[in-house]
């Protein structure tokens, strides 16, 4: 009796458990499509305002840095305010940005806008990952990483299409527009189906020395690698002064992080659960990774083949399709054999999957490329949903917070290194073959393909220091 009363019990915590995981990824389903829908809206704002490329380009820079700005505030927010206060109140930013930017009249009106929606954002991606965590516990970890992540893997399937859809059909308010009714779900079923917490008998107060050195050292680096693509490489000051400067600032953040310990607005500490250090390290080389295909695939498919915005949209698509179809089984392989053979065996696919998009050519077949690229995301879906189960192996539950900022931190800062990495690559291919011919730029992508082997071949290396087999 006492074993089958046990098993209903655990029964009842998965179906709660559940049923949190599902409002959560209503919640995120907003920001995840919103950053897809806008950047292929930069051409039509362009028109639509009378503005110049890099003013509008400000539009999703602001969006960005405001983003990772109060990323580490989540840990500090969800301890004092408690997660279901600290998700309302993300819910809340992200739909008031959404509605006054649907209702912006000028660039400078929009990019304010965009920050306010960028707040809101920003701490939705590392409060979800805190809650679902929390709910799930040590067991079954993969398994919940694996439903938490289906939003991310479905915005950049069906991103980029709805955009296209909108632009070629609706105003451009409507990129704002769809956000409205998903924002307003979100919080009705945040509000009615998170339980509420008790208040902290402690204050839990806030750091600002970590803050005042934190927020901006995320900020000027990301804003300095973003300058890397359009200046065309890292060696000019507006590159190196942010980026030099946000690295002096994150280790004046670190040294003051160690000595407040847990009290500090992220644990640094945390970097020496090799788990938590290992998970980082991937993390930040899938930006090397995973971004590297999404920006070269659609300029290919732009520049050579003379496709438009949303048929390059379209044939992104068979990517995701794969990252779909290896999520529950990379989730179940995590939780039954550890996440080390699961993120190497993910890996060589992903290696397998670009292999052939280093041989392109002018007139490539369609049928081809889809196949491959469902290999490739096969391999990206079997790497990413370990590796964030990885992070969180062995902490308390006081630790998970700062784990979901530093995870969260990480991601930001590798996918700026790895867009700006990448593009400065790419544009130097591109000047030596001097040529404007289809046939001749080919080439370019398929030797810039070449260096996204070798920065994936290098997270062999990190993976092998995975948790393996779990007890």
């Amino acid at each position: 009796m006492n074993k089958q009363t046990a098993e209903v019990h655990e029964m009842v915590e998965q179906a709660g458990s559940t049923k949190l995981l599902w409002i959560l990824m209503l919640g995120i389903m907003a920001p995840l499509f919103d950053t897809t829908i806008t950047n292929v809206a930069i051409d039509t704002l362009v028109k639509e305002f009378k503005a110049p490329v890099s003013t509008i380009q400000w539009v999703m820079t602001g969006y960005l840095l405001a983003l990772a700005m109060v990323i580490p505030l989540t840990g500090w927010a969800v301890e004092r305010f408690g997660g279901r206060r600290t998700w309302l109140f993300s819910l809340g930013m992200f739909f008031l940005g959404s509605v006054l930017c649907s209702m912006a009249w000028s660039v400078e009106s929009l990019l304010f806008f965009r920050v306010i929606q960028g707040i809101g954002g920003g701490l939705l991606m590392p409060v979800m990952q805190t809650l679902a965590v929390r709910a799930s516990g040590a067991q079954n970890m993969g398994k919940r990483m694996a439903t938490v992540a289906l939003p991310a893997l479905l915005g950049p399937i069906l991103g980029p299409v709805l955009g296209g859809l909108i632009i070629n059909h609706l105003s451009w308010r409507w990129i704002f527009f769809v956000n409205i009714p998903l924002c307003i779900a979100a919080i009705i079923m945040a509000w009615t189906g998170l339980p509420k917490e008790e208040r902290s008998a402690r204050t839990l107060r806030l750091d600002l020395t970590g803050l005042v050195l934190l927020s901006p050292a995320i900020v000027l680096i990301i804003y300095g690698l973003g300058e890397v693509s359009t200046l065309h490489g890292f060696a000019h000051a507006a590159v190196l002064i942010p980026v030099l400067s946000g690295g002096l600032l994150l280790a004046l953040f670190v040294t003051h992080a160690l000595r407040k310990g847990n009290k500090a607005l992220v644990d640094v500490r945390l970097f020496r659960v090799r788990s938590v250090t290992v998970s980082s390290v991937l993390l930040f080389l899938s930006g090397l990774t995973s971004y590297s295909a999404m920006l070269l695939l659609p300029l290919y498919f732009q520049q050579v083949r003379g496709e438009s915005v949303l048929i390059s949209g379209l044939l992104l698509v068979p990517q995701g399709i794969g990252m779909l179809l290896t999520r529950q089984l990379a989730g179940k392989l995590t939780d039954q054999i550890g996440s080390r053979p699961v993120v190497l065996a993910g890996t060589l696919l992903t290696l397998l999957g670009t292999w052939p998009l280093t041989q392109l050519g002018a007139d490539t077949s369609y049928y081809f490329l889809s196949a491959v690229l469902v290999v490739r995301g096969a391999g990206l879906g079997a790497v990413f949903l370990p590796v964030m189960a990885s992070a969180y192996v062995g902490l308390t539950s006081g630790q998970i917070p700062h784990a979901s900022s530093t995870t969260r931190i990480m991601q930001q800062i590798g996918g700026a290194f790895g867009v700006s990495v990448i593009a400065v690559i790419l544009q130097n291919q591109l000047h030596s073959v001097l040529s404007h011919d289809p046939a001749a730029m080919v080439i370019a992508f398929d030797h810039t393909f070449m260096w996204t082997i070798a920065f994936s071949a290098v997270a062999l290396i990190p993976a092998a220091f995975l948790p393996g087999r779990r007890s």
